[in-house]
């Protein structure tokens, strides 16, 4: 039997999906932030955007959303083979949510230096206290992630 070749997963355009994902948050007043969930095949399992404002849900991340839904399509909670891509990095919560869902990956664009916690302030992904690590790629598409969230705040003040 032959092995199957192993499937090259294009982060950068998969964060041009979170991106898109992102700019739908500003159609209703949200943080514009996007998260794509796939699975090892490459296939997109999730696709989601802020929507705290939206639905007054705190904890209504677009990563939470995205992990929500990933989960409910496969029926399991274990998203042990999935990648998370999302524009901005992870705070507490989020992080704490791959780490929960076993997530292989997350990708992220900008860095978060308030509340990042996949590397700026802490580092969930790879706390070898914790019983399980996952990998981390931060910088993808860093600037156009950062130009939409500047937007949105130079926006509002």
């Amino acid at each position: 039997m032959d092995a199957k070749p192993a499937v090259t997963i294009d982060h950068h355009e998969l964060m041009g999906l979170a991106l898109v994902e992102a700019a739908r948050a500003l159609e209703h007043g949200d943080v514009p932030i996007g998260a794509v969930v796939v699975d090892s095949h490459g296939v997109l399992l999730a696709s989601r955007h802020n929507e705290r404002e939206l639905t007054g849900d705190p904890t209504a991340h677009a990563e939470v959303l995205a992990l929500r839904d990933a989960a409910a399509l496969r029926g399991s909670w274990r998203l042990d083979d999935c990648t998370l891509v999302v524009t901005l990095e992870p705070c507490v919560m989020c992080a704490g949510a791959c780490h929960l869902a076993r997530v292989a990956t997350v990708v992220f664009g900008a860095l978060d230096l308030k509340a990042g916690a996949l590397g700026s302030l802490y580092n969930v992904g790879t706390d070898a206290r914790l019983n399980h690590e996952f990998g981390v790629r931060p910088g993808v598409r860093a600037d156009e992630g950062g130009e939409l969230l500047r937007s949105f705040f130079a926006a509002r003040r």
